[in-house]
């Protein structure tokens, strides 16, 4: 079973909020749509849902073409940002709702909503009022509620965002296990990258509307389309460099990079991608910002461009401090020839 659409556009009058988007997501793989605010994903999944009408396009199942098929009937799963319970209802009462609204026998509600919160982790919640949850759990208990009929594609709309960060972290990689154990085909819209990269197979990246680049996790965090996907995928830098035998020679040193083939290439570097190191360009520090696993520098170099690096969490630098600077493949991206 799969999902296809194909030249989905969206018009708010005369305003193409999605145009000619193209996706397609096979059986059991989670795809996530990745975007900076208002650059039209989760209009691309209201439009996918039903929820929003299309200017142009198709959505299909198996082949089968949803144009004329209600929300309720298309046999998809919704999860929000905010999760919408029923806050006058219980937990169990909130999940057995997506049951009753499939026609599941009442007879087999009890076992299924228990079956459902072991598998999110809240094995005993059945009584508890879902005002007295915190927002984690909240949120597990509206997937619980978006599974409860065993959709045949689940739709994750910003499900995290309005969580703390620690939360946000674990419930990802919670949500992720959840998914591959349970083998859930799933479209999630979010912001952020590392929310994305924990949860998906494939990302596709949206801007202004348009899909910019599809691809598998890795290849689009390693080679990003163009300098605009580049930069929202953190890339802050870029240089250009030449390669020979897999080693690329740029103005900030050398670089081993995988599958880099010879020639002039052009290089994105994330702030991870420059280090502080024993040797390596020399550059002098102009801003130390103290972050939880590192410390971020703003560098000036002889030629008076500045790069951003990290340091040790426990660097004690300031500002008017000289340091050297390495290249750290793990940080780097390459940008197509075409860029240059």
């Amino acid at each position: 079973m799969s999902l296809s659409v194909r030249d989905l556009t969206v018009h708010y009058g005369s305003f193409a909020a999605v145009r000619d988007a193209r996706l397609d997501i096979a059986d059991g793989e989670v795809l996530a749509l990745l975007g900076p605010s208002g650059s039209g994903k989760s209009t691309l999944l209201r439009a996918i849902t039903g929820l929003e009408p299309l200017t142009s396009g198709t959505v299909r199942w198996d082949g089968e073409d949803l144009s004329g098929v209600p929300v309720h009937r298309r046999g998809f799963g919704l999860v929000f940002q905010d999760g919408q319970l029923f806050p006058h209802k219980d937990v169990a009462s909130n999940i057995a709702f997506g049951l009753r609204m499939h026609d599941v026998p009442r007879a087999e509600h009890a076992e299924r909503v228990r079956t459902l919160l072991e598998l999110v982790g809240l094995k005993g919640y059945e009584r508890r009022r879902v005002t007295e949850l915190s927002g984690g759990q909240a949120q597990r208990v509206a997937l619980a509620r978006a599974l409860a009929p065993e959709p045949r594609l689940l739709l994750l709309d910003e499900p995290l965002s309005g969580l703390d960060a620690g939360l946000r972290e674990q419930l990802a990689i919670d949500l992720a296990a959840l998914l591959r154990r349970s083998k859930i085909t799933a479209l999630l819209v979010t912001h952020d990258q590392e929310e994305a990269f924990t949860l998906a197979d494939r990302v596709a990246v949206l801007d202004d509307g348009e899909i910019r680049q599809e691809g598998a996790v890795r290849r689009v965090w390693r080679q990003p389309v163009d300098e605009g996907v580049a930069r929202f995928l953190g890339v802050t830098t870029f240089v250009d460099g030449e390669a020979s035998g897999g080693v690329v020679r740029t103005a900030l040193g050398d670089v081993t990079l995988p599958d880099v083939a010879d020639g002039a290439v052009r290089l994105g570097l994330r702030p991870h991608g420059v280090r502080v190191a024993s040797s390596g360009v020399v550059g002098e520090v102009t801003a130390v910002v103290h972050r939880r696993e590192h410390v971020r520098l703003v560098v000036a170099l002889d030629d008076r461009s500045t790069v951003d690096a990290v340091a040790p969490v426990t660097a004690d630098l300031r500002p008017g401090d000289t340091v050297r600077l390495a290249l750290d493949p793990d940080g780097i991206a390459q940008l197509p020839h075409s860029v240059l």
